[in-house]
């Protein structure tokens, strides 16, 4: 199953950048062009639970030949996550809730070398939003 463009430009970039300091800058500039959610969309029920950092993920859904498909838009506190949502939304957002719910985003910031730089609890919350994005996806797969 192939990524979508967004996030393969993403994660050749990061492939090109060898030192983690590089890596970081590029991560933190990916989530500076995240357009900010509305107030409105900053609820409990977006929020991302066991984050350390204040997340919220908001999605609507659309149907494309019969399949829903799941469109995502997320803010977060802190640089880095805010970077770490910039990816996920390249990752998932846009994608039918079947390939959704099939795309283990842990393995993949795993191989481009991602989780390794991170604290503990940045890593805990990155499951968090992708147990959360996929646990959506399989309810509507």
């Amino acid at each position: 199953m192939d990524q979508p463009k967004a996030f393969q430009d993403i994660a050749e970039n990061l492939t090109f950048l060898d030192d983690w300091e590089e890596r970081y800058r590029y991560i933190i500039e990916l989530g500076q062009s995240l357009q900010a959610l509305d107030a409105a969309e900053k609820t409990d029920a977006n929020k991302v639970h066991g984050c350390v950092s204040q997340v919220w993920l908001a999605s609507t859904q659309a149907e494309k030949a019969g399949e829903p498909v799941l469109n995502y838009r997320g803010e977060s506190d802190a640089m880095i996550v805010q970077g770490l949502v910039a990816i996920l939304l390249a990752l998932y957002s846009g994608r039918p809730a079947t390939e959704i719910a099939a795309t283990d985003a842990i393995e993949i910031f795993d191989k481009l070398g991602l989780r390794e730089h991170l604290t503990a609890q940045r890593a805990n919350g990155l499951v968090a939003m992708v147990n959360r994005i996929r646990g959506e996806a399989k309810a509507l797969a």
